[in-house]
């Protein structure tokens, strides 16, 4: 298979990567009703990115209940933390991910 962007071998494709350098996230907890948390992380470009496929490793890791709704990824709780050394594992750059 060769992808239809750069031309490579998807074995070989740079195009995730490219994109990954390329946003400006953002990790914030909002309180919902009954006093409960929610992490939202935001700014992830879900055309370029496997959105699904992040948010199940997120919720795998964080042990935790998600959704992706209206281009945000919410998780049950306050995970703000451990939300970008995940990230970062993933392979998004560390100075991208703004934490508040």
């Amino acid at each position: 298979m060769i992808c239809p962007k750069c031309g490579l071998p998807k074995e070989l494709c740079i195009c995730e990567t490219i994109a990954k350098e390329a946003q400006k996230i953002s990790v914030f907890v909002v309180q919902k009703s009954f006093g409960k948390n929610m992490t939202v992380v935001k700014g992830i470009d879900s055309s370029k990115i496997n959105i699904r496929g992040l948010l199940k490793k997120l919720k795998s890791k964080l042990a935790c209940g998600g959704t992706y709704k209206n281009d945000e990824i919410e998780l049950q709780g306050d995970h703000r933390k451990r939300v970008k050394e995940i990230l970062i594992k993933e392979g998004f750059p560390a100075d991208i991910i703004e934490v508040r």
